[in-house]
């Protein structure tokens, strides 16, 4: 009885104290057309301290997303564009020589910002990845012999075209696993487009302004760990990663050879995070298996390794999951 009492109590306060995020999200509809998803998948970022790859052919509003975001919220925000002949110095920051003082003085790079838009991030070679990588994990860059923390909150977007391969370096995949989510963004609707269009024809674009400080995503981004999960919804999770490691054990066997290798510990980590952050957004003080099914293919996507048999059969990670989802009892 006490359980139930302590669920409601969450509910109340997560209800109250998620009321923001309605702001937030009519603030960004004044600008994004249609793109509901990727709006839901930043906001999920943001809250859970993680990071985002968003996949997508050009001209669909990722840029305009980050940056409306961090208008809104009255954060500082930074643009970077990889290209192959960007160097780490780049993106992190240099030493550079003052003359008059005779001495080095340190220029930090756009990473320091709260929100970091790493444009095609798959043009620039290994290194300049890294180098963003290293500051996306451990919240801090190295210049020199100087550590400097990085300002919270702090989101990278990243986005890769997927329809051009010339000059590109593809991730590797123990780089992509450091983002949380990687969202594949589609085309708007006719109806959502006929709008973007007249919109853009009319120069009617309604500007953003700040609606939420700083502080109260901090504040957020605690709250969100207060979510209540069942038990049943922790097995649930760990049921669907362990499912990407020994199909076999969970009825199927045919996945077995089309995966090469399965989720990490980090999958269901940010799996059971994403869902509480899902509830959050939708003013739930609890996670309901609806919530796990919203973010599961965000955060798995890019965890599972396919076989060359699978791209022969011309299955993908995201026919994987389906397969998965599809079997696993729902509590």
């Amino acid at each position: 009885m006490e359980n139930k009492v302590d669920i409601k109590k969450i509910n109340e306060k997560i209800e109250k104290e998620s009321a923001f995020i309605d702001l937030l999200r009519t603030e960004m509809n004044k600008v994004i057309v249609g793109q509901k998803n990727m709006i839901d998948k930043l906001l999920i970022g943001l809250l859970a301290k993680g990071h985002i790859l968003l996949e997508g052919v050009p001209g669909l509003a990722k840029t305009l997303a980050i940056n409306t975001l961090s208008k809104a919220i009255s954060g500082s925000f930074s643009r970077i564009q990889f290209t192959p002949d960007l160097l780490p110095a780049d993106v992190v920051g240099t030493q550079l020589y003052n003359v008059k003082q005779s001495k080095f003085t340190v220029k930090k790079g756009p990473v320091f910002a709260n929100f970091v838009l790493a444009d095609e991030i798959n043009r620039a070679p290994a290194k300049v990845q890294s180098a963003l990588l290293e500051a996306m994990q451990e919240k801090q860059v190295t210049i020199g012999e100087e550590t400097f923390k990085l300002e919270e909150p702090f989101l990278v977007m990243a986005t890769q075209n997927p329809i051009d391969q010339e000059g590109t370096y593809p991730l590797p995949e123990a780089q992509v696993d450091r983002f949380m989510l990687k969202t594949v963004i589609s085309y708007p609707e006719i109806d959502d487009e006929k709008l973007i269009m007249r919109a853009n024809l009319d120069n009617s674009t309604n500007k953003v302004k700040p609606v939420v400080t700083l502080k109260k995503i901090s504040t957020a981004q605690k709250l969100v760990r207060e979510v209540y999960m069942d038990e049943k919804i922790e097995s649930y999770i760990l049921d669907i990663i362990f499912a990407t490691r020994y199909a076999e054990k969970y009825n199927l066997s045919s996945l077995k050879p089309l995966i090469s290798f399965g989720a990490s510990p980090r999958g269901s980590i940010n799996l059971a995070l994403a869902a509480k952050c899902y509830a959050f957004i939708n003013r739930r003080g609890f996670v309901i298996p609806d919530d796990v099914r919203a973010v599961v293919f965000d955060v798995l996507q890019h965890r599972i390794g396919i076989s060359y048999e699978a791209e022969a059969e011309n299955m993908s990670s995201v026919d994987i999951i389906t397969k998965i989802v599809n079997e696993i009892a729902v509590p």
